[in-house]
């Protein structure tokens, strides 16, 4: 599962577009004032956290962005990642 395969299984749950931000993808103007986020971090290794009252709170770490979306996937919905 990629950045736009959980963006789209997200929404497909109902999700509201405001509980989440995908670095490139799914991106917020103006930014609301709290959301869980899937970024790039550095050294080519990707995280997930919560954002808010205007602070990042990085949770997880991961090596790649499988790996990442499938993460927020749980983080967000409580249930292991769908097939892809």
């Amino acid at each position: 599962m990629d950045r736009y395969e959980v963006r789209d299984a997200l929404l497909a749950t109902g999700m509201s577009p405001d509980a989440f931000e995908l670095e490139g993808v799914h991106e917020h103007v103006p930014v609301p004032p709290d959301f869980w986020f899937l970024r790039r971090s550095a050294g080519q290794r990707w995280e997930i956290g919560a954002y808010e009252r205007g602070r990042y709170d990085v949770r997880l770490v991961f090596d790649t962005e499988e790996e990442a979306c499938a993460g927020l996937w749980r983080a967000l919905t409580g249930r292991p990642a769908p097939a892809s």
